[in-house]
């Protein structure tokens, strides 16, 4: 399989297997209509967190709901969501290439199975001692009454979503796996729809049933779990799927699998453990502290979220074949290339997100119970976590490069040198800078573990056009500088129309310095010749005359 290299425009030459699959997927392209359904899951994510500040604020049974949500999520993103789909992609895929689709399938069904039997003991005894757990977590909130037994409620609540959006996730490596993108990408907005209906619909109604209104959240995270199945499987039908109640643990796909996930679980382990400590230690910085840092990393990982995860997802299905044909120089190709793609979006989302943060954080929460206080103490937050952008990104595409080599070992050990790094950086900014100081740390050491990945892969593959990376990275480097500097200097004019209060002024006013920081960025990177620049532009363009045809 050959790819596009940046710089060279020569049409990419197409293998289709016998089952109809196309082998020659680009990764720009897979990842712009990836990018396309994640930006609206992700927009209807800002929806969602905006329905939550405006209903909860950063109150005590937010805190509550968020840290809740934590020991659910932080198995989720462990077990089954990252860890699993970088496992399972590349072995179904594999089993799909050499011995097609019914083969497929059966390792398919397999792996559902298998999940739903690991995850439902999690699951039961996570329920059982739950209260243990959150005390663990938590403790803190028990200085406040109600705060501590409503966090393990809550906690009861949503732990089967962790078996639900295991099968999701399930689902969406299948979809991948054939090259269908686009509705897997789309899924989660299933569950941000279910949290914003629970809050405008379900919450008012929890009170009569002698519940606290923050319980509707929690119903609504498991109904959203539901629903990310739903959008999926019928997909998956009509490509042949059916699903059998049969479970071979002898399956040698289904061995593969599972005995990539012990140490994969290390290996995604970093962000989600770095995120449970600063949830920790927030819970003594002050009623808050824990909503801060929550709502700034949501937007922080909007991002991630739409270009950091789109990449990696298109690159995954493309790394596991050429593993499979032991194709090692196309290989370091495609991650060199995907990497590169990554710079030149995330380093300039970074600066975007720290001279914007406060604009940012007044437009999307600033009403209702979340006040102006609030806004400033997450804007600080969101300024310290934006240069994990680019760690976050680079993490995303390295580590499916060692799961389609076979190996989950290294990534393994880097996460948790990486979250011992975390822990000793909060410790020591948490005394310093107080809850900002959590953010910080956590950034430092995103960008610590993509560079100790990176470095370890490139051995593996013979170097990761190492020159061409970094006269990249430091071309949209000089670009995102340059693009940061005008949009300050645009804030600083603009603020007067900001302290009016109007929301239609907030959007005008934020638009406008996200097109000057826009129309900076592509002269500037068009002056510099960052060649990646203008391929995404290209991709994007493409994909937009599509939906204007189509």
């Amino acid at each position: 399989m050959t790819l596009p290299d940046p710089g060279n425009r020569t049409p990419t030459t197409e293998r289709t297997a016998p089952d109809g699959i196309n082998r020659s997927t680009p990764i720009a392209r897979s990842a712009t209509v990836v990018g396309v359904a994640t930006m609206t899951s992700r927009l209807l994510g800002l929806v969602r967190d905006l329905s939550l500040a405006y209903y909860f604020g950063a109150s005590n049974a937010m805190d509550a709901f968020f840290v809740a949500f934590r020991i659910p999520n932080l198995l989720r993103d462990l077990f089954a969501e990252g860890v699993m789909s970088a496992a399972f992609v590349p072995t179904f895929t594999r089993r799909l290439t050499t011995s097609g689709r019914a083969a497929a399938w059966r390792l398919g069904t397999q792996l559902i199975n298998s999940l739903l039997l690991i995850t439902g003991t999690i699951v039961i005894l996570g329920i059982v001692f739950a209260e243990p757990i959150t005390r663990l977590f938590a403790q803190e909130f028990s200085s406040v009454p109600g705060k501590l037994e409503l966090t393990i409620q809550l906690t009861r609540v949503m732990l089967p979503f962790l078996t639900l959006v295991a099968l999701a996730v399930a689902c969406m490596g299948m979809l991948n796996s054939l090259n269908r993108f686009f509705v897997p990408a789309l899924s989660p907005a299933m569950y941000n729809v279910s949290l914003i209906l629970s809050a405008a619909l379900l919450a008012p109604l929890m009170s009569r049933v002698g519940l606290e209104p923050i319980m509707a959240i929690a119903i609504g995270v498991i109904l959203g779990g539901v629903g990310q199945i739903a959008a999926q499987y019928w997909m998956l039908r009509r490509e042949g799927f059916r699903y059998r109640l049969s479970l071979n643990l002898q399956d040698r796909g289904l061995r593969e699998i599972l005995g990539l996930m012990g140490p994969g679980t290390l290996a995604g382990a970093a962000m989600q453990v770095n995120l449970l400590v600063n949830t920790i230690l927030a819970t003594s910085q002050g009623e808050g502290a824990v909503s801060w840092l929550t709502y700034a990393f949501r937007i922080m990982y909007l991002p991630i979220g739409i270009f950091g995860v789109s990449i990696a997802t298109a690159a995954l299905p493309v790394l596991s074949r050429q593993a499979a044909m032991d194709d090692l120089p196309e290989m370091r190709r495609t991650i060199a290339q995907g990497l590169r793609l990554m710079l030149v979006l995330m380093v300039p989302a970074a600066v975007g997100l720290i001279v914007l943060a406060e604009p940012i954080v007044q437009l999307i929460f600033e009403r209702g119970s979340f006040t102006r206080e609030d806004t400033q103490a997450t804007a600080l937050a969101l300024a310290c976590y934006a240069p994990a952008v680019v760690g976050y990104s680079a993490v995303r595409l390295a580590v499916p490069g060692f799961y389609a080599l076979g190996t989950s070992l290294p990534p393994a050990i880097i996460s948790m040198v990486t979250v011992g790094l975390n822990i000793v950086l909060n410790l020591l900014l948490v005394r310093t800078f107080g809850y900002p100081g959590l953010a910080l740390g956590t950034a430092i050491a995103a960008l610590a573990n993509a560079g100790m990945l990176l470095t370890v892969l490139g051995h593996r593959l013979g170097g990761l056009e190492l020159a061409t990376t970094a006269d990249c990275f430091l071309r949209i480097s000089l670009a995102s500088l340059i693009m940061g500097i005008m949009v300050t200097m645009t804030d600083h004019w603009l603020t007067v129309f900001r302290q009016d209060g109007n929301l239609s002024l907030s959007v005008l006013t934020l638009g406008s310095e996200i097109v000057v920081g826009v129309v900076t960025l592509a002269t500037a990177s068009r002056l510099l010749g960052i060649a990646e620049f203008s391929q995404v532009k290209n991709q994007l363009l493409t994909l937009l005359s599509r939906f204007r045809s189509g």
